[in-house]
């Protein structure tokens, strides 16, 4: 069975897939959430293509939110999970095709060294809104702060043109434009909507291990 590689999104931690990769081990997948916050888009994709390289066949990857951008630039890929994710093509970026929200925008904190963060009760909105109250309290608390710059980041290679892609659609997100996420949608071989808001691993995860499961279970060769 191929592995699984989640991809996290802006001011996010490999830990905000927790509830989802807890499930999927449990079922016998084998599960790598790489740490992104490595300064830029090219340092972020070269991280996550190191840990696609060490794996023994090509896996499915997950990308949410910004992490689009970052499993956009990968090769090696089975199959290709855009999460209310950016699908950036030739000269684009997340920035350049919409980014956030003005929600999301309200909830960013400029902090001395040009990072940014998020103000802790905004982010609880606009991210996990959806989700119960002590869910997205946890999810609130492993935010980090984000280095400037990654969301403008172009990717080298766009491998949605190459590589059998889902997109997921989060009808009731707040932090990226349901009628971008359809656009970029229609980018990708195939698309789903989930009335979810934009953290479904966080309220809602057996949605995306159902999803998972299902595609695992599709590139799994017959014996």
């Amino acid at each position: 069975m191929a592995a699984v590689v989640l991809v996290h999104g802006l001011y996010h931690r490999p830990e905000h897939f927790d509830l989802v990769a807890e499930r999927l081990r449990r079922a016998g997948v084998e599960v790598a959430a790489p740490e992104l916050h490595k300064g830029s888009l090219s340092a972020d994709t070269a991280a996550v293509q190191a840990v696609i390289d060490s794996l023994p066949e090509p896996p499915i990857v997950l990308g949410h939110s910004y992490g689009g951008s970052v499993i956009t630039g990968l090769r090696g890929v089975g199959h290709l999970v855009y999460l209310a994710a950016f699908v950036p093509d030739a000269d684009e970026s997340a920035a350049g095709l919409g980014g956030a929200s003005l929600q999301l925008k309200d909830a960013i904190n400029p902090e001395p060294d040009g990072s940014t963060s998020l103000h802790p009760d905004r982010a609880a909105d606009t991210l996990y809104g959806d989700c119960p109250e002590p869910l997205a309290a946890w999810a609130v608390d492993l935010l980090r702060a984000q280095a400037p710059g990654c969301g403008r980041g172009i990717p080298e290679r766009h491998s949605w043109k190459r590589t059998p892609s889902t997109y997921v659609v989060c009808a009731q997100d707040r932090a990226i434009d349901p009628v971008l996420q359809r656009k970029m949608a229609s980018r990708c071989t195939d698309a789903r909507e989930w009335q979810t808001g934009h953290s479904p691993f966080v309220g809602q995860p057996d949605l995306i291990v159902e999803l998972l499961r299902e595609l695992l279970a599709a590139n799994t060769p017959r014996q």
